[in-house]
């Protein structure tokens, strides 16, 4: 049975370029948000769920109006509370599946908010990436068609990075000027280890 790994950190702060490396090692990794997009759009019991939730349908073109639905629950907690309560235990269940398939030595969740989805239950361990604040908003700001309000606002949605960190096995310092990759082999290396295959 394949090891589990989860990889977390606040938004900006560089899971996708760390997976990156992970999956060039030959780690599979798990992309929660990609799987919980898919699942938005394609599940009918999914989509009815969250058009109850919004009060109103958010499908009227065919596909998910995402920005819609970010507007609805980046201002109320008490809706992202809802919609994430809706969509967690779905994508959880598909990384088991595809995580109890796996022939490798140990496979990767990645997940943005992985204590707060209860996520962290299904690893064996968590990798956490930390990033300065104003690094991670320069970051999100420079990719994506957001504003520094709209940036700080999802990032007051997520857990400060502390609170991962006390909650991490590993932590990997991911700020601009970092070396990571000989972090990563070390973690890497860890994780055979820990799965019984090391070479």
């Amino acid at each position: 049975m394949a090891k589990r790994l989860g990889v977390t950190g606040g938004i900006g702060s560089g899971k996708t370029t760390v997976c990156r490396i992970f999956r060039v090692l030959g780690v599979p990794v798990f992309v929660a948000d990609v799987v919980a997009r898919k699942l938005m759009e394609n599940d009918f019991s999914l989509r009815k769920e969250i058009n109850a939730i919004a009060g109103r349908d958010l499908y009227v073109t065919g596909s998910l109006d995402r920005k819609e639905l970010a507007r609805i629950i980046f201002n109320s907690p008490e809706m992202l509370q809802r919609v994430n309560a809706a969509v967690h235990p779905a994508v959880l269940g598909r990384f088991d599946l595809w995580a109890g398939s796996s022939e490798a030595p140990y496979v990767i969740m990645e997940s943005a908010i992985l204590f707060e989805a209860g996520a962290d239950n299904y690893v064996d361990r968590v990798l956490t990436l930390s990033v300065p604040v104003e690094e991670r908003i320069a970051r999100v700001m420079g990719r994506n068609d957001l504003s520094r309000e709209q940036v700080i606002e999802r990032i007051k949605n997520q857990l400060e990075d502390e609170e991962r960190e006390e909650q991490s096995y590993y932590i990997l310092n991911n700020s601009d000027n970092e070396m990571i990759i000989p972090e990563i082999l070390k973690i890497h290396n860890d994780m055979l280890h820990f799965a019984g295959s090391r070479k």
